[in-house]
């Protein structure tokens, strides 16, 4: 039996002014001038310069072109075009069309020099291969990525052959071509795997009578898995050698091969990346002044052609279809553009509140940039500062960065948990991360500090923490344990 019943619940969702918001607080400054260019293209009605600007340039010309408006409005053969020109759209649309100015690569410039599978493709054309060969060879370069290596399946290149240039091959072919491509320059292009593309750069070393060369081919080949744990006792004994000084040079060898081949180029044909600070904190005399980069805050303004042609149609007694439609579409327009400036403003408004809390936070530490004056400082901590919620905190620390005295740094440097200390202090685990990674540095690598032993010597130096606190750091410090550490 079927029943009918109604229920009543209680939901909060986001607005879609809300979501933008969100996601227009999280965009860093280096990221905010695409936004915008973003939105120019989108909206007609938005324009780049101040509202004085436009008073500045209509000042002389305001009354003439109010009458003129109301004029074009009465009469009964107005064109819509008069009000939707193309080239109010055309100015943002093909802003970036043609030979103009340089404006995009201004800050990020692509720099000279060929990509590397521009390089690859030049080497390819020296081999003399029929056009099937080449096309494989191409298709092989193509799979290759930034670091140099090939992680696609040759199964895969096999049927993307087939599917996308309908050519028939198999795997003994396609590795072939593979096997000549990995001769090319750079050493150790296009391996499948660390271990095949340290051969690789071992072999071009090779003349027969280099020792250490030898041996560190036997080490990769026959005992990578050892190697990579530093059980140098299990390579002597696989290797039927009696003395660690056999292996000790062909490891310093290994070691200072490249294992990323792809990086060895000038460049990716990627654009450089630069770093842009959201925040300049300047220290003038002992006083600590906080400004917004200038980029955080473009001037923006409504178009005045629009403006005016909304105003000059609520005065008119027109109202046909096609105006209509064409006014509701410039309303729309207009709502969006002063949304958007309200939001760029809010976005200014949020950024600065949170950093100013920041500051105030850790001011002892921006003060000298003394690491270990930086106060155990949580999300929570500064959202209460400023009675907002943690996850607008969160997305601020996130993705800004400030420029000081002594660097730059991003947000979620100053973040950090308190640990205690005998005294009942709580210190920062920033500050506890420093003293293991230099306990780490000053230790005998032939016996590096376990885990369990820089928890003992934490403990002397007073730092309540457990061995699993310590591994957790010394895991975020990108350090490997004691017998990764241990040299001979």
């Amino acid at each position: 039996m079927q029943k009918l019943s109604l229920n009543q619940s209680l939901q909060q969702k986001l607005s879609p002014q809300q979501i933008q918001f969100i996601k227009l607080l999280q965009v860093p400054t280096a990221e905010l001038e695409s936004r915008i260019e973003e939105e120019l293209e989108l909206n007609p009605v938005l324009e780049e310069g101040s509202d004085e600007e436009q008073e500045e340039a209509d000042q002389a010309q305001d009354q003439t072109e109010a009458d003129q408006t109301d004029t074009e409005i009465n009469n009964d053969e107005v064109d819509i075009k008069d009000y939707l020109r193309d080239d109010d759209y055309n100015s943002y649309k093909t802003q970036s069309d043609g030979d103009g100015d340089d404006d995009d690569d201004r800050e990020m410039p692509i720099p000279m020099g060929t990509s590397l599978h521009e390089t690859l493709l030049t080497q390819l054309g020296f081999l003399g291969l029929d056009e099937r060969q080449t096309n494989i060879g191409k298709q092989l370069i193509g799979s290759i990525e930034g670091d140099g290596y090939i992680r696609r399946e040759l199964e895969s290149i096999v049927n993307d052959l087939a599917f996308s240039q309908g050519i028939e091959t198999n795997l003994n072919e396609v590795e072939s071509i593979l096997k000549k491509i990995q001769t090319f320059d750079p050493a150790g292009i296009a391996a499948r795997n660390l271990q095949e593309c340290l051969l690789l750069q071992l072999d071009r070393m090779d003349d027969g009578q280099d020792v250490d060369v030898i041996v560190g081919k036997r080490i990769i080949s026959e005992c990578y898995e050892e190697f990579t744990k530093k059980h140098y006792p299990k390579i002597l004994k696989k290797l039927d050698l009696d003395d660690e000084d056999y292996i000790k040079d062909a490891i310093e060898l290994i070691v200072r091969l490249n294992p990323k081949p792809g990086g060895e180029t000038n460049t990716s044909g990627v654009k450089n990346q630069y770093v842009i600070p959201d925040f300049i904190l300047t220290n003038n005399n002992g006083k600590l002044e906080l400004a917004l980069n200038s980029r955080n805050a473009p001037e923006l303004r409504i178009s005045r052609s629009y403006t005016e042609m909304f105003k000059a149609y609520d005065k008119s007694d027109k109202k046909d279809k096609k105006l209509k439609e064409a006014v509701s579409f410039v309303k729309q327009k207009l709502d969006a553009a002063k949304w958007f400036i309200d939001a760029i403003k809010q976005r200014q408004h949020t950024l600065l509140r949170t950093m100013r809390a920041i500051l105030e936070f850790q001011y002892d530490y921006f003060l000298e940039g003394d690491e270990t004056k930086l106060r155990p400082m949580i999300l929570k901590d500064i959202a209460q500062m400023i009675n907002m919620d943690i996850s607008t905190v969160s997305r601020v620390a996130s993705s800004k960065t400030i420029q000081t005295d002594f660097g730059v740094f991003p947000l979620k440097y100053f973040f950090s948990e308190g640990i205690s200390t005998d005294s009942g202090e709580e210190v920062s685990s920033r500050e506890v991360k420093q003293i293991i990674k230099d306990l780490i540095e000053a230790e005998d690598k032939n016996k590096p500090y376990s885990d369990d032993k820089l928890e003992d010597l934490l403990n002397e130096k007073g730092y309540n923490i457990a061995r699993r606190t310590v591994a957790k750091y010394r895991e975020q410090l990108n350090i490997p344990v004691a017998r990764l550490r241990k040299e001979m």
